[in-house]
């Protein structure tokens, strides 16, 4: 389909180390003048769901600022954008659950919220898992939760796990092993 959106010009608002955000004086399909904003991420974010022989997963609990409320997610965090997003998910697992993988699989490409930013997620699989010693940034006060992986999506099913990428992968995971 042909793009019908036409840009006139753009400008940055504001940024900071992860974010920028952008005004965009644009054409609007009907043909009309219009306005866009949009948040531009410069990291993609990776997410991982570690399962192990016993068919658990391991879940991180956290506190979000802009939600000013707990969040339970599967390990995740932001790769950038110059560096390999596996590479990026082995350290985001190792960094939130002390775990290691030796077998990695690409399960998703997401897009959390199309209609205000570019935000792309990637979601791995990681199994033959092996545990050590978590690796916290200063930012984050973990609680690391292992559980059935049947157990996670019955959270999400109940509405106590809200992330979307959570969600997805969960969700993926959950069909990819027949539950």
């Amino acid at each position: 389909m042909k793009n019908p959106w036409q840009t006139k010009n753009s400008k940055t608002i504001y940024e900071n180390a992860w974010i920028k955000l952008e005004h965009h004086d644009v054409v609007i399909p009907s043909g009309k003048d219009g306005v866009y904003g949009k948040v531009c991420f410069k990291n993609k974010a990776i997410g991982i769901i570690p399962i192990d022989k016993e068919g658990n997963t391991w879940l991180v609990g956290q506190y979000r600022y802009t939600l000013n409320a707990y969040s339970l997610e599967i390990p995740m965090g932001g790769g950038p954008i110059n560096e390999d997003f596996l590479d990026s998910a082995k350290r985001e697992l190792k960094e939130e659950t002390g775990l290691t993988a030796e077998k990695w699989t690409k399960i998703m490409t997401i897009h959390t919220s199309n209609s205000v930013t570019d935000e792309e997620g990637f979601i791995y699989l990681a199994e033959e898992l092996t545990k050590g010693e978590t690796e916290f940034e200063e930012t984050e006060q973990l609680e690391i939760v292992k559980l059935p992986l049947s157990l996670a999506v019955q959270k999400v099913m109940e509405g106590e796990i809200t992330d979307a990428i959570s969600i997805a992968g969960l969700l993926k995971v959950a069909k990819m092993f027949n539950l």
